[in-house]
C-alpha cells in the first residue's frame, strides 16, 4: 500500500501554496513534514486527505487514482493542533464514533475503545464529556479516535503543540510505537527539528510550498542537499559564512584558514558558502585546529543549563548554543571557535557540495 503524489500543486487566489510536488509514502512508515509556519505543511496534508483538490497532478492511493474522491470515501484519520471532539458525547462515545459509522460489533468497539483509552491514559475518564477534561486529555481523546479508526492514512497536524511539556515528551515517544502495528501511512507535521529527530522515520523538509529534501530523517539532518534544508533542520537556524577555496586551503572571514582535506579536498577553487549549526560554536578553543571568529555580542538567553548567544559577525547574525549559564557583557567583542569538521560547504546558489566530516562519520 502506498500514497503517491504526482506533480500535485495548489494555487489559491493566484498564490502558489504548493508547487508541483512528487512524493511517495509507503505503508507502515512515519513521515514527518518539517518546516516553519506557512511552509505548506497543512496545505499538503489537506491535498493528501482529499479536503482540497489539486490544481495539477494526481494522487494515487494503493494503485488507484483518488484525486477527485470525497474525503468521506477515503480511509483517513486526521488530528489537528486544535483538537476536535463532539462536546455532547462522552469520551467513550467520541472514541467509538468512527467504529460505529463502520457498523462494527459492540464487542469490537468496546475492546478497541478500552485499549486506546489505556494507551492514552484516558481509562478513568470514559464517562466524562470532553469539556470536563483538561486540554491535554481532550487532545488525547482526539488521538484515541484516530487510533481506533483503522485508517490507511493518518494525518497528524502538530497534534502535540498545545500539550504541556511532560505529556508532549511522553506522546512523542509513544506515537510511533502506538501506530507501528497498524500498517498505516503516518504523516506528522511539525515546526520543530527536535521533534522530527525524536519521531524518526522519514522527513520531508518544506520551505515556501516546496519539498526541499525527502529521505530518512537522520540523512536529511546530517546530509542536507541544500542550504534551505540545512536552515529548516536546525533550531536555531544554521549559521552561514562566505568562504573561498584556493589550492589546498579554505579561506574564511577574519583571515581564518583551514586545510581543504577530507570531504573538502575535491572542491574546485572559487567562492562558496560555509554553514555550521549553533551548537558547534564554542567559547573556548578545545582543538588546536579550531577556527576563531570575533563578533559583537547582542543578546544572551539563558535556558536552564544552556545559553544562547546572538552575535553580529560582519553584519551577519549568528547564534551559538553553549553549555552552562554564561554571564557575558552585552555589546562587547566576543571570540568564538569552530571545529572545521562541523562545517558544511554549499555553492553560492545554496546547493550542497561537501557535507560536514562528522556527518559522514556519524
Amino acid at each position: 500500500m502506498s500514497l503517491v503524489l504526482e506533480g500535485v500543486s495548489k494555487v489559491v487566489n493566484g498564490q502558489a501554496h504548493i508547487y508541483p510536488t512528487d512524493l511517495t509514502l509507503q505503508s507502515g512508515t512515519m513521515n514527518v513534514l518539517l518546516g516553519p509556519t506557512s511552509s505548506g505543511k497543512t496545505s499538503l496534508m489537506r491535498l493528501m486527505a482529499g479536503l482540497d483538490v489539486p490544481n495539477t497532478g494526481k494522487i494515487i492511493w494503493d494503485g488507484n487514482d483518488v484525486t477527485g474522491m470525497r474525503v468521506q470515501d477515503r480511509r483517513i484519520a486526521m488530528v489537528y493542533q486544535q483538537f476536535i471532539n463532539y462536546p455532547s458525547m462522552t469520551v467513550y462515545e467520541n472514541i467509538a464514533s468512527p467504529m460505529r459509522l463502520l457498523k462494527q460489533s459492540a464487542a469490537q468497539i468496546d475492546d478497541a475503545v478500552k485499549r486506546a483509552a489505556d494507551l492514552m491514559k484516558l481509562a478513568p475518564f470514559l464517562d466524562r464529556k470532553p469539556l470536563e477534561l483538561s486540554g491535554g486529555q481532550q487532545q488525547r481523546c482526539a488521538l484515541a479516535r484516530a487510533l481506533v479508526k483503522d485508517a490507511g492514512l493518518v494525518l497528524l497536524d502538530e497534534p502535540l503543540a498545545n500539550l504541556d511539556y511532560k505529556l508532549r515528551e511522553e506522546l512523542r515517544a509513544e506515537i510511533p510505537r502506538i501506530f507501528e502495528e497498524a500498517g498505516s501511512i503516518f504523516v506528522y507535521a511539525t515546526t520543530e527539528p527536535e521533534e522530527a529527530l525524536l519521531l524518526g522515520g522519514n522527513t520531508a523538509a518544506m520551505w515556501e510550498g516546496k519539498i526541499t529534501q525527502f529521505d530518512k530523517t537522520p540523512t536529511v539532518y546530517r546530509q542536507p542537499v541544500n542550504a534551505i534544508t540545512a536552515r529548516v533542520f536546525s533550531d536555531p537556524p544554521m549559521n552561514f559564512l562566505n568562504i573561498r577555496k584556493s589550492g589546498d586551503s579554505l579561506l574564511f572571514g577574519d583571515g581564518q584558514t583551514a586545510a581543504a582535506s577530507g570531504t573538502f579536498a575535491g572542491l574546485g577553487d572559487g567562492k562558496y558558502m560555509a554553514g555550521f549549526r549553533p551548537n558547534h560554536l564554542e567559547l573556548q578553543r578545545h582543538d588546536p585546529n579550531a577556527l576563531e571568529f570575533t563578533g559583537k555580542l547582542n543578546v544572551t538567553e539563558i535556558t536552564g543549563s544552556e545559553t544562547f548567544i546572538h552575535l553580529d559577525h560582519d553584519g551577519e547574525n549568528w547564534v551559538g548554543l553553549v553549555h552552562g549559564v554564561k554571564n557575558l557583557e552585552i555589546g562587547a567583542s566576543l571570540n568564538v571557535y569552530l571545529d572545521p569538521k562541523h562545517v558544511y560547504i554549499f555553492s553560492e546558489d545554496g546547493t550542497s557540495v561537501a557535507p560536514a566530516s562528522y556527518a559522514i562519520a556519524a
